[in-house]
């Protein structure tokens, strides 16, 4: 596929364009809401904090939300672009493929079966046993018989266990009213609400598949070729799909861990990328970053002004623009 930017310094060009729309999504993200803040005031807050009703604001809900927003985005993007990879399926994605739905099914099952404290670090190992459960479940059944890793295929079993991770979820819940206001908190995908401190617990993790998957790069090159090829220049294919696998799981379960399940970030993001910046992955996957991080603080700003007072969860957002964009891509791919 030709894209749009070919020469290496019109490249790096655009990922430093990307940053600098960031930090400037970012600092709008901060700004505006229900409450609108000037410049002294920001200022202010970090470095003369008086404790108004104002700083408190800016320091205990904006900002968190900022911060995780573009932690969240760039981590799902990154999922996504990986997945797609992964199934040489350019529908993939963590929420396509049910892996957002396994991790916040298996937090439903701890939450309403247990008398567990509910903690957000308990909760950290829950989401990633869910995203790994459900990455395995759905790759066995889309393998499984004649023609291993078929597009269609391994969507329709995405589909049919987010589907059924979906209903077991909603039963679950209807059966435990008790804990009903405590699953909202995972099911709504929002990054409202969430604390500072959430976020430096998951990063650790974050980080870890952020950095597998930019030195995957070479193999992520290869391994969307054919497995012949991949093997005949001297790829292990089964090393680099169990790393890549392993990456996408901690990038969607700590996603999910800390906002929920926001859907179709993994799906659109890469695609834009792609016709931007072409399907070198050394390229790609830190374009995918940005962009996804710039997309979801951008949601979760325009998501504010919606139903304002009520703050809409991103969520919601971004599936008003994932669904289009789903419909658009399907119908591309059958012409």
């Amino acid at each position: 596929m030709n894209s749009l930017i070919q020469h290496p310094l019109a490249k790096a060009l655009a990922l430093t364009g990307a940053a600098v729309l960031l930090l400037i999504v970012m600092l709008v993200g901060v700004r505006y809401g229900y409450h609108t803040f000037g410049m002294a005031q920001l200022q202010e807050a970090l470095y003369r904090f008086d404790g108004s009703n104002e700083h408190l604001i800016i320091r205990t809900v904006r900002i968190p939300a900022v911060l995780i927003g573009a932690a969240v985005g760039a981590s799902l993007a990154i999922a996504g672009a990986l997945m797609q990879v992964l199934t040489r399926n350019p529908l993939a994605s963590p929420s396509v493929l049910g892996v957002n739905a396994g991790a916040v099914l298996f937090i439903v099952i701890v939450v309403t079966m247990t008398d567990w404290d509910f903690d957000l670090s308990d909760m950290i190992w829950v989401a990633f046993a869910g995203a790994a459960a459900s990455s395995l479940l759905v790759i066995m059944l889309g393998s499984a018989g004649r023609g291993a890793f078929q597009p269609v295929r391994m969507t329709l079993a995405g589909t049919a266990f987010a589907a059924f991770a979906s209903s077991i979820t909603s039963g679950l819940m209807l059966l435990n009213n008790a804990s009903l206001d405590e699953l909202l908190f995972w099911m709504v995908g929002s990054v409202n609400g969430r604390k500072l401190d959430s976020l430096l617990e998951l990063l650790p993790y974050l980080a870890v598949g952020w950095a597998m998957a930019l030195l995957l790069g070479r193999s992520l090159n290869i391994m969307a070729m054919d497995d012949e090829v991949a093997k005949g220049l001297g790829q292990w294919a089964f090393a680099a799909k169990g790393l890549t696998l392993f990456a996408v799981i901690l990038l969607a379960g700590g996603s999910v861990a800390l906002a929920g399940p926001i859907a179709f970030v993994g799906l659109m993001v890469p695609h834009i990328c792609r016709y931007l910046i072409g399907n070198n992955h050394y390229w790609l996957l830190p374009l995918c970053a940005l962009t996804g991080a710039t997309l979801l603080v951008a949601a979760d700003t325009a998501s504010r002004f919606l139903l304002m007072p009520r703050t809409v969860p991103v969520g919601v957002t971004t599936a008003l623009l994932g669904v289009p964009f789903l419909i658009y891509l399907a119908r591309r791919r059958g012409s």
